[in-house]
């Protein structure tokens, strides 16, 4: 805060001497003589202690409330000011596509430690974290399996694109075959024509590509042929995990032998200049979304200027009312007489 004429403030050193004034009676009238038997009493030893009439008091208090208002009045001569900084905030950002694999193989588990999760569940969570730390900006999302289906298109509103998240689910798509190169091919499509300074997709897959039109070292092509950067994922472990089937009543543990193919992956990730990822558990998993996010940060700048919003008004307003009190009480009820 700041005062745009201070000099008003000099004004103020003179408000404690009119107070020491009035405390002393030289605020008052002319003194009047009358007759008066104190003295007498005080000889006889009968001296009556001195009562200040409650009229007398409430005159000192709206005095004081005189200076008080007459505070408050220089104060606002001197306009007081706010500060504010504003800044003009120019955002290169980055757009992000998810592809999220939801095929059949995605419900088995061997992420979760406690062994209670699918892939699929586990996914859902650390991307809803990956999601909370981007800002600026616009994330998409695609779900794919034997078919490509865009899930949510690039946004800011990322409560929008989390609602979609929790949406995800196995059977939502033909479970049943991974068509990779198609879910690429749709990701490039959906980002290609944007005017970002990086543009990324990021692939999730726990499978080999076998369905679709097209090949996913064609679709790297694609994207490569656009600026589009595309970080692959193979999301499990190494071995044999199991699909939870419920059988007549009770939950039962189906083995399931791993696949996927790596190769392929790296070979997208390499192609478009991304970088190739496994996923082994849930705590590898956060850590190489972690790297991503601080691979691909967006560059903010930002310039900033001074504004000043006038306060003197909440001062001036409240003196008049008080002043207006003031004048009618003096004026009224405790008026004073010569």
């Amino acid at each position: 805060m700041r005062f745009a004429y201070p000099l008003y403030l000099l004004l103020l050193p003179v408000l404690p001497i009119l107070w020491w004034r009035m405390r002393h009676g030289g605020a008052g009238s002319g003194p009047m003589i009358y007759s008066d038997v104190r003295r007498i009493k005080e000889a006889f030893g009968v001296a009556d202690r001195p009562v200040v009439p409650f009229s007398h008091r409430v005159r000192r208090w709206l005095y004081s409330l005189r200076l008080f208002i007459l505070a408050l009045l220089i104060l606002a001569l001197a306009r007081p000011q706010a500060e504010i900084v504003l800044r003009d905030v120019k955002t290169e950002g980055v757009d992000i596509v998810l592809a999220i694999d939801v095929s059949g193989s995605m419900e088995i588990i061997d992420l979760d430690a406690k062994g209670n999760r699918t892939r699929l569940e586990v996914t859902k969570e650390v991307v809803q974290d990956f999601i909370a730390g981007r800002t600026t900006d616009r994330i998409g999302m695609l779900v794919y399996a034997a078919q490509a289906y865009t899930q949510c298109p690039l946004t800011v509103d990322y409560g929008i694109l989390k609602n979609f998240l929790d949406q995800v689910h196995i059977n939502m798509v033909d479970p049943n075959r991974t068509a990779i190169g198609m879910a690429l091919a749709n990701c490039v499509n959906r980002i290609r024509e944007s005017e970002a300074k990086s543009k990324v997709i990021i692939l999730l897959s726990d499978g080999e590509n076998n369905a679709g039109e097209i090949d996913p070292i064609t679709a790297a092509e694609l994207a490569k042929a656009v600026g589009v950067k595309v970080y692959a994922i193979g999301i499990g472990g190494y071995g044999t995990g199991y699909i939870r089937r419920e059988i007549q009543g009770a939950i039962n543990h189906i083995p399931q032998q791993v696949s996927m193919d790596e190769a392929t992956l790296r070979r997208i990730a390499d192609t478009t200049g991304g970088k190739y990822y496994r996923a082994t558990d849930q705590v590898s998993f956060k850590k190489i979304f972690e790297e991503i996010d601080s691979l691909e940060k967006t560059t903010v700048e930002s310039r900033g200027h001074r504004r000043f919003d006038e306060l003197f008004l909440y001062l001036a307003v409240p003196a008049l009312f008080l002043l207006m009190i003031e004048i009618v009480l003096t004026n009224t009820r405790f008026r004073k007489l010569p």
